[in-house]
């Protein structure tokens, strides 16, 4: 039996249906989420910031490749305002995402039972992430930290059931001071080859004055099904003055890895910042790689409510990539949130594809509705037929003269490879309140949503808010198919992203924990 899902329908608005939307591909959302089962105070130390108990936020999914009914989905469980949450669980299903079962989760935390011995020796627990070899191996990554202590590390854990159990805990790195942060993690199972997996993340030092040396990306990877793991070590370094974020390896049919990251180069003198998106590329199965391809500037202004210009936590650095898994094909897409399409007003969400395996890169083209005015957080998968999916959120049905941020997401389907796009679907029955959402930094459901694709269609986990303080935000499950209504071209002309913008943090290093 489905678990109902209870939307604020803020004011009098009800479902609306876009012209020529087709809601009959969108099957109704699951919960997937259940409340904490963290108890109070369970950090091992006295905590800063504000814990939001029973939130679920920033979600992340796999679709075995293995046995298609099987889902896992992975969250932030219990979030803070001012990094990581109490613990990520787990939940899998067996019946294609219909109903979600508890899982033995991972210790990443002291909230989760983490403790010396296992591993998981750590007071909070971000970014997770979740990723599955053909051979039905699932791997669970995240980033632990201990704030009071100065402690972080990049751990991983694999299950060989289907997420119902997960094995020992493997830390790929550790840092035990200050000076360093891993930040912003992401696995991807090689669906090539399930001896293969691949660990990305920036690594950020400053010295002990607290001045910013640099962040290069990391790559640890395992080449025996996650027996073991190689050392974790740098594979592209921008300089001084520069860090990437968001790194995330996608690989192609021929075995090619594709890591895409933003790039931030702070120039001191001038005290702005400049937002690149790239890639690097390796032929080898990640022992070496590529000089950075850059795709385009990332010209985001972050999003707000227009009703007070209170801030909005979204997905404005974290660009998310898509490959089209057919053999024979050599077609990559990247999303991101942009401001050009606006003169510089509003972000919408933008997309670039690459025909020769990330050798070379379109114009950005909208992608978002033009009455989406603020659209973020975009997430694509690409289906077994070629079939290219794009999620996001944004602010349709919002009124500005109202205090409810009335926010909704969306799914839109490409048949063509990027060139023009169906008719947006609904996901959202009725608009969810992002002014419910836990303070992180400004009103936070994650940084990045789930999508993955199973045989047909697409799998989506997505976070909303419920309109109950005990209950602040759920997890929904779903999933669409292309819509088959009319194709509405993507604008071929914009005009480009700001070439730099006032950097925030001059001698810090730019998270998203």
């Amino acid at each position: 039996m489905r678990r109902t899902v209870r939307l604020v329908a803020a004011a009098a608005v009800g479902v609306v249906l876009l012209p020529g939307s087709a809601t009959a591909a969108v099957e109704d959302p699951v919960v997937a989420s259940v409340a904490s089962i963290y108890p109070l105070n369970c950090n091992g130390a006295p905590q800063t910031g504000t814990l939001y108990p029973n939130s679920e936020v920033e979600p992340h999914v796999a679709v075995n490749p293995a046995q298609q009914g099987n889902v896992i989905a992975v969250w932030q469980q219990d979030r803070w305002s001012d990094g990581g949450a109490q613990g990520l669980p787990a939940r899998v299903s067996f019946d294609g995402g219909e109903t979600f079962e508890p899982s033995l989760s991972p210790p990443f935390s002291r909230c989760a039972g983490g403790n010396p011995a296992n591993g998981g020796d750590y007071e909070r627990a971000s970014d997770p992430w979740v990723s599955i070899s053909p051979d039905g191996t699932a791997y669970f990554m995240a980033l632990a930290v201990s704030f009071t202590e100065g402690r972080n590390a990049m751990l991983v854990a694999r299950s060989r059931d289907g997420g119902r159990s997960w094995g020992p805990i493997t830390t790929l790195i550790a840092d035990d001071d200050a000076e360093a942060f891993n930040d912003k993690n992401s696995l991807t199972a090689d669906p090539t080859d399930s001896r293969y997996a691949y660990a990305v993340w920036d690594r950020l030092a400053t010295d002990s004055q607290g001045n910013f040396l640099g962040g290069p990306t990391y790559l640890a990877r395992t080449t025996n099904g996650g027996v073991s793991w190689e050392p974790a070590r740098p594979i592209y370094d921008p300089g001084p003055n520069a860090q990437t974020i968001a790194n995330q390896i996608e690989v192609l049919p021929d075995g090619t890895l594709v890591n895409l990251m933003t790039v931030i180069f702070i120039n001191p003198d001038s005290e702005t910042e400049t937002l690149s998106v790239g890639v690097i590329r390796s032929s080898d199965k990640g022992a070496t790689w590529s000089e950075p391809i850059f795709i385009d500037g990332l010209g985001t202004v972050g999003v707000s409510d227009p009703r007070d210009g209170a801030p909005v936590r979204s997905g404005d650095i974290v660009p998310d990539i898509a490959v089209d898994p057919r053999r024979g094909t050599d077609d990559v897409y990247v999303v991101w949130q942009d401001a050009r399409f606006t003169s510089g007003q509003a972000d919408s969400v933008v997309l670039s594809r690459s025909t020769d395996a990330g050798q070379t890169w379109t114009p950005p083209t909208r992608v978002s509705a033009a009455e989406s005015g603020q659209a973020f957080t975009p997430v694509a998968e690409v289906d077994s037929s070629g079939l290219l999916g794009v999620t996001y959120y944004d602010f349709t049905f919002d009124s500005p003269v109202d205090e409810p941020l009335r926010t909704d997401a969306w799914i839109v389907h490409s048949p063509d490879g990027g060139r023009s796009f169906e008719t947006r679907q609904r996901l959202t029955p009725v608009p969810f309140d992002l002014r419910q959402a836990p303070e992180a930094g400004g009103f936070f459901v994650g940084d990045y949503t789930g999508l993955d694709a199973p045989d047909d269609g697409l799998q989506a986990l997505y976070s909303i808010t419920e309109d109950d303080a005990g209950d602040p935000t759920d997890v929904l499950a779903q999933r669409a198919t292309a819509s088959g209504g009319a194709t509405v071209a993507g604008p071929v002309a914009a005009g480009p992203p700001p070439a730099a913008r006032p950097a925030l943090q001059l001698t810090a290093p730019v998270t998203r924990n």
